[in-house]
């Protein structure tokens, strides 16, 4: 069976979309040829009633009864869940310490139900602790064998390159995952997320993944929660400029053109250009996930990907 490339996001597993339906959706994916969940030690601690372990919680209770932790890539974050309970926001995050970094990966494995964690994650900077002990923890980890490769969400590019060094330095392996926000819209110069902690990839850290092979940026918030397609969820403000109007007019052309949805146009360009990107997506629904699994099997012609990046 072909892996695709696609990461699937997880945040709603377990709250939104209930066991039943998690379980349905993660079979469907699996049997799609899907093996990268990507999930936190959080996810969505945000929602009323909601602890963080909900996420870890169904996924590791789907590869319990499927018996099939070995064909699986399973990703989760530490480091954003808060320590205050009912804090709903990043005020109380857990940060990076080393101590903390140990403690939660125990947490994680327990919920998950296994032994190992393939891509374990920094989840947000912790500029209160030193960068040497954030990236020696996560050695450490690796060297216990408890996780498989390490990666850094949210990190700016000279902050992931200094992480990296330092653990060559000390004989570690380095992080060889990133993951930011990144979608075929481009925003405004300067532009500051509404989200706290949120990141978005631009063109140095683009250049600074074709540079380096053995890193991967996973793209989370690909398709805006759902802007491109439903009425009902406006474009976000940070793509408000005259660029976006100009590129939605083309990705709504090709898509028009191909006989599929923007959606899938966007996941095609994603997947087809700079092979060290890998999209997330989270869907809440089997509908949703076959939509994107029909993105990412979607080759766009040189004309279309030309017509595509030539729109700014």
């Amino acid at each position: 069976m072909t892996r695709i490339p696609l990461a699937l996001g997880t945040i709603a597993f377990g709250t939104k979309v209930d066991e039943e339906g998690s379980f349905a959706i993660l079979d469907r994916f699996a049997e799609a040829g899907g093996t990268m969940l990507d999930t936190a030690n959080n996810y969505p601690f945000w929602e009323e009633g909601c602890s963080g372990d909900e996420s870890e919680n169904t996924i590791g209770a789907w590869l319990e009864s499927r018996g099939n932790r070995d064909r699986m890539v399973v990703g989760t974050k530490c480091g954003a869940r808060p320590t205050v309970p009912g804090d709903r926001t990043l005020d109380s995050a857990e940060g990076l310490s080393a101590d903390t970094v140990r403690a939660a990966v125990e947490g994680s494995l327990r919920r998950l139900r296994t032994d190992h964690i393939d891509v374990y994650w920094a989840h947000i900077e912790d500029r209160s602790v030193p960068l040497e002990e954030t990236v020696g923890a996560f050695g450490d980890l690796v060297k216990q064998g408890k996780v498989r490769e390490t990666g850094a969400s949210n990190m700016p590019s000279w902050r992931l390159e200094r992480a990296r060094a330092l653990s060559e330095a000390y004989g570690g392996q380095p992080f060889t995952h990133v993951q930011l926000r990144h979608t075929y819209l481009r925003p405004r110069p300067g532009v500051r997320l509404p989200e706290f902690g949120h990141r978005l990839a631009g063109d140095e850290t683009l250049d600074h993944v074709r540079s380096v092979p053995e890193l991967t940026l996973w793209a989370y918030n690909t398709l805006m929660f759902g802007a491109y397609t439903r009425p009902d969820r406006p474009i976000p403000d940070v793509y408000q400029h005259p660029g976006t109007t100009r590129r939605l007019a083309v990705l709504r052309e090709v898509a028009a053109e191909l006989g599929v949805t923007a959606n899938q146009v966007v996941l095609a360009w994603l997947v087809g250009g700079d092979p060290g990107v890998l999209p997330i997506v989270g869907v809440s629904s089997i509908a949703q996930l076959d939509e994107a699994l029909g993105g990412v099997t979607l080759t766009l012609d040189a004309d279309a990907r030309d017509r595509l990046d030539a729109a700014v």
